[in-house]
């Protein structure tokens, strides 16, 4: 594990790591932030999920977490999105290739080779931040924005033993049936759409997932609201199946990280409540 840069900030570490991943048969970067309390022993840990076309580095730059994830003593890793490099599959839609891993495994050729970003964050990554980061495995959440709210919802609904928490900002409920995400799901899965509901929260929910409970929210600016979020899915879905989800319409904001950053104390809070 290659340390890339680090920076003391309120009173933890901010650091940057690179290191040979297996899983995506390439250099993988993350981003790491450990609290003060870090020092003294294993701290929760809480993983965030970036968007598309997002690397490691832009909820690093602009979510505004480090502060409060200091006082709380909360670890944040944040992966990149997507294996790069040159000799990787790629594509000229920024919803495909290139910081669109969208949190799966790839069966089709050539994204089969190197776009494992399911087995990686679920796995790999894991494995080499026990090696090295003094985290508690015990008290783990998950969350994420966007591509990345999809990802954090269907791997919390996969592994409810895993994670104590999970919450999303403007998620990706229900990419099967999404113009963002369908395109990613037939190049990656291939064309039979029944392969595409393991990584579908709405899908996953319908047959039988269960979870805790869910924090989302969304911003009624959103542009991509109606084309690509529909929140109103995941609701449906949850109240079917009797699932605890706190769903708020957050009024005027939109997709950006004006919107994750004015948020995101509110979820550091609701994640450390339930990682004591």
């Amino acid at each position: 594990m290659e340390v890339v840069s680090k920076w003391k900030s309120h009173g933890g570490t901010q650091g940057v790591y690179r290191h040979a991943s297996n899983v995506c048969a390439c250099d993988m970067t993350f981003a790491v932030f450990e609290p003060p309390q870090a020092a003294e022993g294993p701290c929760p840990v809480l993983w965030y999920l970036s968007g598309l076309t997002c690397t490691h580095a832009n909820v690093m730059e602009k979510g505004e977490y480090r502060q409060l994830a200091a006082e709380l003593g909360l670890i944040v890793i944040c992966p990149d999105t997507s294996p790069r490099g040159e000799q990787i599959a790629d594509n000229d839609s920024w919803q495909l290739g290139t910081g669109a891993g969208f949190y799966v495994d790839a069966t089709e050729e050539p994204w089969n080779l190197h776009y494992r970003m399911y087995s990686y964050v679920t796995e790999e990554l894991p494995a080499l931040v026990e090696k090295n980061i003094p985290v508690d495995t015990r008290r783990q959440g998950i969350f994420g924005h966007s591509m990345g709210g999809h990802g954090a919802l269907t791997i919390a609904l996969k592994h409810p033993e895993r994670y104590a928490s999970c919450s999303a900002l403007a998620p990706i409920v229900e990419p099967s049936t999404a113009e963002w995400a369908q395109r990613a799901f037939e190049s990656y899965l291939g064309s039979d759409a029944s392969k595409w509901r393991h990584y579908d929260a709405c899908a996953l929910v319908e047959d039988g997932a269960r979870f805790a409970e869910f924090l989302v929210d969304q911003g009624s600016a959103d542009e991509f609201l109606d084309s690509g979020l529909r929140p109103w899915l995941f609701e449906d879905a949850c109240k079917e199946a009797e699932i605890p989800l706190t769903l708020r319409m957050q009024d005027g904001y939109d997709h950006s990280y004006y919107f994750i950053s004015t948020f995101m104390a509110d979820h550091l809070k609701w994640h450390a409540e339930r990682l004591k």
